[in-house]
């Protein structure tokens, strides 16, 4: 009986135990979670005093504004935001790849200095897309301009890092190879990384540009070009069928632009 119960201990798992200051930041965390519910989370009397607002605001935006003048702006306004969600996207890809080459572990040219590229792909990926925007437009003035460099810039953050990471993952046997035959980094990467990861590439590619469309709608808000600037000044004025339309304008292109990539996919897989 005794040598079955010391059996089953050793092969049972034992709980580990926590250190004091692995518990003194439990226990933050769990106060910090329960005050963020009390405080910031809305109670169902809200939720229910809200009902009736929305219900007036929805009634007040149908049906949406349908007059040929006003589509037309929103049109042009809808071909620019995706012009800044293309452009961005594209100088965005071509800024991360060598960001990525020197971040990525075992490949960077850069050496031990590697961290310096890492660094600045998270500073990128870590700002909001609308402080980046508020930069730019405080830069070059309001516009376009503005929005693309954001997106650039978020493109450059989110690629950088996928890219690097799947550098860090492409087959360490062809590297070595190459490595010991005398080539150079570069030519391991063309050679070797390049052709290995490129679907995961553009996967994460697609799905940047799926990004950039949506964020591209916000930017305007803040003055950086495209739709959002039409939303936002609707909304200001009281003009509520067409914000409306811009809503269902804005919901086509995304939703167009998740099926196009989708099928992208596909055709590419």
């Amino acid at each position: 009986m005794a040598t079955d119960l010391r059996a089953a201990q050793s092969v049972m798992p034992r709980i580990a135990r926590l250190n004091p200051l692995r518990f003194a930041l439990l226990v933050a965390l769990g106060a910090l979670l329960v005050a963020s519910i009390g405080e910031v989370t809305p109670s169902p009397e809200r939720l229910a005093g809200a009902l009736p607002r929305m219900g007036s605001l929805l009634d007040r935006m149908l049906p949406p504004e349908t007059d040929p003048a006003f589509l037309g702006r929103m049109a042009m306004r809808l071909l620019e935001t995706v012009q800044i969600a293309l452009a961005g996207t594209f100088f965005g890809i071509l800024v991360s790849f060598p960001l990525a080459w020197c971040g990525a572990m075992g490949l960077s040219p850069l050496g031990p200095f590697r961290w310096a590229a890492r660094m600045l792909v998270s500073l990128f990926r870590t700002v909001p897309d609308l402080v980046w925007a508020l930069f730019f437009v405080s830069a070059v003035g309001l516009g376009p301009v503005a929005g693309t460099l954001t997106i650039i810039v978020d493109t450059a953050g989110f690629c950088g890092r996928f890219f690097a990471e799947s550098m860090e993952d492409s087959d360490r046997q062809s590297r070595e190879a190459l490595d010991a035959a005398g080539a150079r980094k570069i030519d391991i990467l063309f050679a070797a990384v390049v052709p290995d990861c490129m679907p995961s590439f553009i996967n994460t590619s697609l799905f940047s540009l799926e990004l950039s469309v949506r964020s591209s709608v916000v930017l305007g808000i803040v003055g950086a070009g495209g739709i959002g600037q039409e939303l936002k000044s609707a909304f200001e004025l009281f003009q509520y069928p067409k914000a409306a339309t811009i809503i269902l304008a804005i919901f086509v292109i995304v939703l167009a632009m998740e099926q196009l990539t989708d099928w992208l996919r596909r055709r590419i897989a």
